[in-house]
């Protein structure tokens, strides 16, 4: 059987050459953020990393096939047109097979891009065991995907709408290493320090790619987290929100809202209720991330 996956010349060329790659998810601009907002930031971050010597890879599917490495032209389409849907891992055969076009999560884009040899990808936050899943088992699909894969994800935290204690668990319960970027504050996404603490902090991308060099060498096949908070002048106000966070909680049991459909309301509620402050918020963590994980694929790379 021929193989679906889709890499595009430039990131083939650059992985045989050993150069560096950072992969980059789709649907932070399919579904994450509004348009025209969405593809500035997604154009936006391919500069970032080109500016810094590496290759993107923004991965997603387009008529039904696993892109690793979209074109402008493929990432204007993934962000303009309607119909494309949200693929996780197991929706990607299925998509591939329907021929539809999807943005996909961090657990797909993760997959993908291990599968295409890439080695770091960063995110804005990753999903989590959400609030309430001792009675719904409600936890994303992003945590057991990267637990089978050998990347370095750059991400800043988990979303804070989440339960980041039970998280922080099921985290060391899957053998996810976890690193703050020079702290070890856990951070919170919209906010610098969540509150809960992490054992290890790392000084620089050198000693995260000596970190991953290391735990190759060993076998060990999971990913390496690294823990990147947004400054403190930047972050969204802590107390207003944790009343936000209050009343998006209190809306929707109010509304009956459960299951995939939280994440969004909740992210939706603070959009509204910050008056778009919580949209710029969300942007600058994902720059700091870009950031910061084009310059561990040059130290893996430099390293060879």
């Amino acid at each position: 059987m021929t193989d679906p996956l889709v890499i595009a010349p430039e990131v083939q060329a650059a992985l045989a050459a050993g150069e560096p790659v950072l992969a980059l998810e789709s649907t932070i601009f399919t579904h994450g953020l509004p348009r025209p907002r969405n593809l500035d930031v997604a154009l936006e971050a391919e500069a970032r990393v080109r500016a810094l010597g590496v290759v993107p890879a923004t991965i997603g599917l387009i008529d039904g096939r696993p892109t690793v490495g979209l074109t402008p032209d493929e990432i204007e389409r993934l962000g303009t047109a309607d119909g494309v849907v949200k693929a996780s891992v197991r929706d990607v055969p299925v998509a591939a097979v329907k021929g539809l076009s999807a943005g996909t999560t961090v657990a797909a884009t993760a997959y993908l891009a291990a599968r295409a040899g890439v080695r770091v990808f960063s995110t804005g936050g990753l999903g989590g065991v959400h609030r309430g899943a001792p009675s719904t088992f409600d936890e994303s699909a992003d945590l057991p995907a990267l637990a089978g894969l050998p990347l370095v994800v750059v991400s800043a935290g988990v979303k804070s709408i989440l339960d980041i204690p039970l998280t922080l668990e099921r985290l060391e319960t899957l053998g996810l290493a976890v690193v703050g970027y020079r702290t070890t504050d856990y951070p919170g996404f919209y906010v610098a320090d969540s509150g809960h603490d992490i054992e290890y902090s790392v000084d620089s991308p050198a000693e995260i790619a000596a970190i991953a060099r290391t735990r190759d060498g060993l076998g060990i096949a999971s990913t390496l987290l690294v823990a990147n908070p947004l400054a403190a002048e930047r972050e969204l106000d802590p107390v207003e929100h944790d009343r936000v966070l209050r009343q998006a909680l209190a809306a929707a049991e109010v509304q009956g809202i459960a299951g995939h459909d939280t994440t969004p309301f909740l992210l939706d509620f603070f959009q509204r209720e910050t008056a778009g402050r919580s949209l710029d918020v969300n942007v600058e963590v994902y720059r700091g991330n870009v950031d910061l994980g084009a310059r561990i694929a040059v130290a893996l790379a430099d390293a060879g």
